[in-house]
């Protein structure tokens, strides 16, 4: 069952009492990342893991993701800036333990590709906080592995 998450600015990225911030590299340029990104909102089921099904909603303010276990997110675009940033806001969600989550994705050059930045802010349950930081490894080697995956697919074109 969907339930609606506290409505958050993108100060929460900042702000939120749970934060996990991960970086690497591509050798795409930032705004062939971006418009992964922020454009090709369905190929994200093929690069990113765990998710399975993506799709622009609302004319493209809006995102419907559903991740492999069953997690469905439906998210609020709240940052488009074309190379720079990409940043949404889950407003409902299947997941239990979560009230609150933000993800803010930076890009700036690195050469000639781009350094990508994923911020993951939440707030959720007690239990939610506490076990998520254990989890830090995991999600930092899925999303290191998202990341190369992109980077395959984008310098393969």
């Amino acid at each position: 069952m969907s339930r609606r998450l506290r409505s958050v600015s993108l100060d929460f990225a900042a702000t939120a009492p749970l934060r996990l911030v991960f970086t690497a590299e591509t050798a795409a340029p930032p705004a062939a990342v971006y418009a992964a990104l922020a454009d090709d909102v369905p190929g994200w089921a093929e690069w990113f893991s765990g998710v399975s099904e993506a799709a622009p909603a609302d004319g493209g303010r809006c995102r419907l993701v559903r991740l492999a276990g069953g997690t469905r997110f439906a998210e609020t675009i709240m940052a488009a800036e074309p190379g720079a940033r990409y940043a949404y806001r889950v407003d409902t969600t299947n997941a239990p333990a979560l009230s609150a989550l933000l993800e803010d994705w930076r890009l700036t050059p690195a050469g000639s590709g781009t350094r990508v930045r994923w911020t993951f802010a939440a707030d959720g349950t007690a239990a939610f906080r506490w076990l998520m930081p254990l989890a830090r490894p995991a999600m930092g080697r899925a999303f290191r592995d998202s990341v190369r995956a992109l980077d395959r697919r984008l310098t393969a074109s």
